[in-house]
């Protein structure tokens, strides 16, 4: 199985070193791809750098800031056309587990998408504000309510996919970034007919770093719900 692992980066400096060393290290197989939204802090130039030591690091260098989803759409088809078997997406703020990764991929044995989830034991999150966490919650269970999915982090966005998967949605069509944009990828995989499992996994909020939340990302969230219900009753999705 030829195993990718994509992680989009804008102002990663402090964070990029541990990540890949903490994908690598343990899992030389597996290849990493860095999307890089011309940090101005000189992730790329860091990423470059340490495709001296490591042969299986690739970066993609766009030319500004363009959003999440357009970075993961950009290394969902870089992926396609290598021909890579399994997908992973994985922030690159630490804040999702590196070692959790081969778990993850292993459930895609019999399943072909897994979410790494932060609710399917109770609540497993770190570090975040009492705020945060129940808008986040809430957040879910809107998009449960809207959407009719069973999926209880449909925001969460660590997970793994199966190339066929991927080829099947229309991946030209995803319009949203953010947290919309992974509840729109699961909307499409479960139209499709695809089996989806979530897997638990404890979510640790950034230490290093600022986050790139913002009132856009969550207003884009609220009305692309009702946009993908209404899409999939007129036969669009």
């Amino acid at each position: 199985m030829k195993i990718l692992i994509i992680t989009p980066t804008f102002n990663e400096s402090k964070n990029i070193v541990l990540l890949i060393e903490k994908i690598l290290k343990k899992n030389p197989s597996y290849h990493l791809l860095v999307i890089d939204d011309n940090s101005p802090d000189g992730t790329a130039q860091i990423v470059k750098k340490m495709q001296d030591d490591y042969k299986n690091i690739f970066i993609e260098k766009r030319e500004k800031k363009s959003g999440l989803g357009t970075a993961y759409i950009h290394g969902f088809n870089w992926a396609l056309k290598k021909d890579y078997d399994y997908i992973v997406q994985i922030d690159a703020d630490l804040s999702h587990n590196p070692d959790d990764i081969p778990r993850l991929i292993s459930r895609l044995e019999d399943n072909d998408l897994v979410i790494g989830s932060r609710y399917t034991s109770g609540v497993s999150v770190v570090n975040w504000p009492i705020r945060r966490l129940l808008l986040s919650y809430f957040a879910n269970l809107y998009a449960r309510l809207i959407t009719g999915m069973h999926v209880k982090d449909a925001t969460g966005g660590f997970k793994a996919w199966k190339r066929e998967v991927l080829e099947s949605i229309e991946l030209e069509q995803v319009q949203s970034q953010g947290y919309s944009f992974q509840i729109e990828m699961n909307f499409r995989a479960l139209s499709k007919g695809f089996k989806l499992i979530e897997e638990p996994i404890i979510f640790i909020d950034r230490t290093i770093g600022e986050s790139k939340m913002s009132g856009a990302i969550m207003n884009e969230a609220i009305w692309m719900v009702w946009l993908l219900r209404i899409k999939k009753i007129l036969g669009f999705i």
